[in-house]
């Protein structure tokens, strides 16, 4: 049996330039880190024959091309993998909460299946392969921060470049700066889980159409994202919230749909009676959590919890996909 965890993402800044309609031609740029938060893959050897699949759901199927789930079916075809097998699937987190679930799942399915062939990887391979199986072989219309943190685990300074390479820094920050960092933000469930294709689509076709207003809000969050990472390398994290606040109000005009009115409320209270500096969604999809920066956690705790957000607590991940065992 073989069993992979790997780490589910929060982004700082620069959400939404790591998809090549944007990237291949003025670059793109991401800060975002992974989270003690964690999508699992158990693999093994089973009795029943051709693939059972276990997820949300349950497929019994004889070949990789009958498997409905396409993540699923992408990788199997794409590694060949020998029957009989079974495979399962389990998360800390629903899917659709916009901490890069789906690219978790793919880069922890890749990993496990090299170990099942007893096959040595690399975190740059898994990324790769997961970035091809979305990106090209299914034309999702993804980026690629979310498998490529998966992969390599930590606090990530990601260069998308025009030529389709990536350039990945570790965010040299103190450990002084990193205890603080992680003592002045929260997550908060605002409620539903979604799919983000039809906002990233829509992200897409208007970065290619050169629209304006789409173009100037993803060169300001790529930019915003090079101040944050400034900011925290310097050690000032209080000022994190602020830029995290500019974050909040470009994004929120630059595609319909990326938050709703349930958010903004709870955004609102959250500044005026949580005392919370500055915040953002973590995804494109409108729901899931709120990544809130904050001086005063009880204040904030207290704020959210009487307005029904449940807080989730999480740590950095500094890991990435791993093996954690494997048998004979």
């Amino acid at each position: 049996m073989i069993i992979t965890r790997t780490p589910l993402r929060i982004s700082f800044g620069g959400g939404g330039t790591d998809l090549p309609s944007y990237y291949r031609e003025f670059g793109g740029f991401v800060l975002s880190a992974a989270i003690n938060k964690y999508v699992y893959i158990t693999i093994n050897k089973s009795f029943l024959p051709g693939y059972f699949l276990k997820y949300s759901e349950m497929e019994h199927t004889q070949t990789c091309e009958e498997v409905r789930h396409p993540l699923f079916r992408e990788a199997l075809m794409l590694h060949q993998a020998p029957r009989p097998l079974e495979i399962v699937s389990i998360a800390d987190v629903p899917a659709g909460t916009g901490l890069g679930s789906s690219g978790a799942f793919l880069v922890g399915l890749i990993h496990a299946l090299y170990a099942y062939e007893r096959k040595r990887t690399t975190a740059e391979t898994l990324a790769r392969e997961a970035v091809d199986i979305e990106m090209n072989r299914l034309k999702e219309p993804v980026g690629k921060q979310d498998q490529y943190v998966a992969a390599y685990g930590g606090l990530l300074c990601q260069e998308y470049k025009s030529d389709d390479s990536v350039s990945m820094t570790v965010l040299r920050v103190s450990e002084t700066a990193l205890k603080e960092l992680r003592d002045s933000l929260m997550l908060f469930f605002v409620g539903q889980t979604r799919s983000a294709s039809a906002l990233l689509d829509d992200q897409r076709k208007r970065s290619e159409q050169r629209e304006k207003d789409m173009l100037d809000g993803l060169h300001f969050v790529k930019q915003l994202g090079q101040e944050i990472r400034r900011v925290l390398e310097a050690g000032a994290v209080h000022e994190l919230g602020l830029l995290m606040h500019q974050h909040w109000l470009r994004k929120r005009g630059r595609s319909k749909g990326m938050t709703n009115d349930r958010v903004d409320e709870l955004y609102e209270l959250a500044r005026s009676r949580g005392g919370a500096t500055g915040g953002k969604l973590v995804g494109a999809g409108g729901n899931g959590f709120l990544l809130l920066h904050t001086q005063d956690r009880k204040r904030l705790r207290a704020a959210m919890a009487d307005a029904g957000a449940s807080e989730m607590e999480f740590n950095f991940d500094f890991d990435g996909s791993v093996v954690m065992m494997r048998n004979a």
